[in-house]
């Protein structure tokens, strides 16, 4: 699997994450992947910081999976963290049998963090320039088979900042290929007189899906896996936008 070069936003994006420990995909959820970089089962921060500089350095260097794999996995297998091993759970309070460093896992990480990055950067790119190109287009991703979903939000044409988005702006899944297309207003009534667009967004159905880490009842969208119903890069762009809103109050109570 061949990475490409990463835009400069999905960088930035990437180096700005902390470092969080968490035994299992539920301990940080959802947009809380905005601001923290995790891997299941790496609960040592030495193997977590390895993990994530072997990511970075993909990303940077463009590097093939296959690329990545060879990289890291000697890391991973000198530190111990490779195959079935022991975690400690700080749930439950005692160190469990897990599966730790293995190819799939690699493949996993590898996949994710390189298409979450990519959505949060193109997430960037479209703030600042959707004065002219105000639209998003679903389009599907490159799979040999789609989930049925997907395939039904495929041409969904829709502002920028519409609230479809904010649980459905791809990726939508563990594996999900699906991205979005900006689309300029010119392009869009091409588009929209062609017939080949939906410009109204489907209704949205959800499930009730219990988080057995924490007892907590949520609602899913159908078609979207579980913590995946956010939209990678708007918590840290709100952030962001945070810290320069406080950094200007205090400057202004200074001067007053």
């Amino acid at each position: 699997m061949a990475a490409g070069p990463v835009p400069r936003e999905a960088l930035e994006y990437f180096r700005a994450k902390a470092l969080q420990p968490g035994f299992d995909f539920r301990d940080v959820w959802r947009d809380e992947h905005d601001l923290n970089f995790t891997v299941t089962k790496a609960m040592r921060f030495d193997i977590l910081s390895d993990i994530r500089d072997a990511v970075l350095e993909a990303k940077e260097e463009g590097q093939t999976f296959a690329e990545f794999q060879k990289r890291l996995t000697p890391v991973l297998q000198d530190k111990g963290w490779w195959g079935k091993g022991e975690a400690y759970d700080p749930q439950r309070g005692e160190r469990v049998e897990a599966q730790l460093g293995s190819p799939r896992r690699l493949r996993t990480i590898y996949r994710t963090n390189m298409r979450t990055a990519r959505a949060a950067g193109q997430w960037d790119r479209v703030q600042r320039t959707k004065r002219t190109h105000p639209y998003l287009l679903y389009q599907l991703g490159p799979s040999r088979e789609h989930r049925e979903q997907h395939r039904g939000w495929l041409g969904i044409l829709l502002p920028a900042d519409h609230p479809f988005w904010q649980t459905h702006y791809p990726p939508n899944g563990w594996g999900c290929k699906c991205w979005v297309r900006q689309v300029s207003r010119r392009e869009a009534e091409r588009l929209i007189a062609s017939g080949r667009v939906t410009t109204e967004a489907p209704q949205i159905r959800t499930r009730a899906w219990v988080n057995q880490r924490t007892g907590e009842e949520q609602q899913i969208p159908t078609g979207i896996d579980p913590g995946w119903d956010y939209h990678p890069g708007a918590r840290r762009r709100q952030a962001i936008a945070d810290k320069a809103a406080q950094s200007e109050a205090r400057f202004n109570d200074g001067e007053t």
